[in-house]
């Protein structure tokens, strides 16, 4: 090979180099989540994420809290702003974020009191359904709901409210399992 066609390899070969490594990098940020870099990810519904307010992402806990007893029970986790709705066999069957009430439970077991199906309105003056309460904090009844338009926006700290929001998917499932007298742990 001559000297100058060694010189035009060179160029052709450094080329498509660049070429591939542009190629490879807008495929890995076209990529579905699923195949990006591995590590734990959020979940979150759509209806929440359409409606809720802008909050940094945290990492979803990779399993149940180990300090929130056994059995069937709801597990919610109030530094994670996330429940877990365990079966009787201890296994965690859903689990989800929320966004909490201005007054929070202590850390503790409770039981679910009262629960109430169709709309009402909330404590914060939005329309919500399938309300499951399980604690008093100050007076107020603290529970679980979905807010029927699907947001799950922060509670204004200057009201007391007591509830746990969810998306309504959420609900309907949070609805179906957690019935009078179901455990509810709640853990930092």
């Amino acid at each position: 090979m001559s000297r100058g066609s060694s010189g035009i390899v060179a160029g052709l070969t450094a080329a498509a180099l660049v070429a591939v490594g542009v190629l490879a990098y807008q495929a890995s940020a076209n990529a579905p989540d699923d195949l990006a870099a591995p590590g734990p990810k959020a979940s979150v519904s759509a209806s929440a994420s359409e409606h809720a307010e802008p909050k940094e992402k945290k990492a979803r806990p990779a399993a149940l809290p180990a300090d929130s007893g056994t059995g069937q029970r709801v597990v919610y986790a109030l530094a994670d702003r996330r429940v877990w709705i365990v079966d009787a066999s201890g296994k965690a069957t859903r689990t989800f974020e929320v966004t909490p009430s201005a007054l929070n439970p202590l850390p503790g077991t409770y039981r679910v009191s009262t629960r109430s199906g169709p709309p009402t309105k909330g404590s914060d003056g939005v329309m919500i359904e399938h309300v499951v309460r399980f604690a008093v904090v100050e007076g107020i009844s603290v529970g679980f709901s979905a807010a029927v338009d699907g947001s799950m926006k922060s509670p204004d700290p200057t009201l007391k409210t007591g509830g746990v929001r969810m998306s309504r998917d959420d609900g309907d499932a949070m609805w179906e399992f957690a019935r009078v007298g179901t455990k509810v742990v709640v853990v930092r």
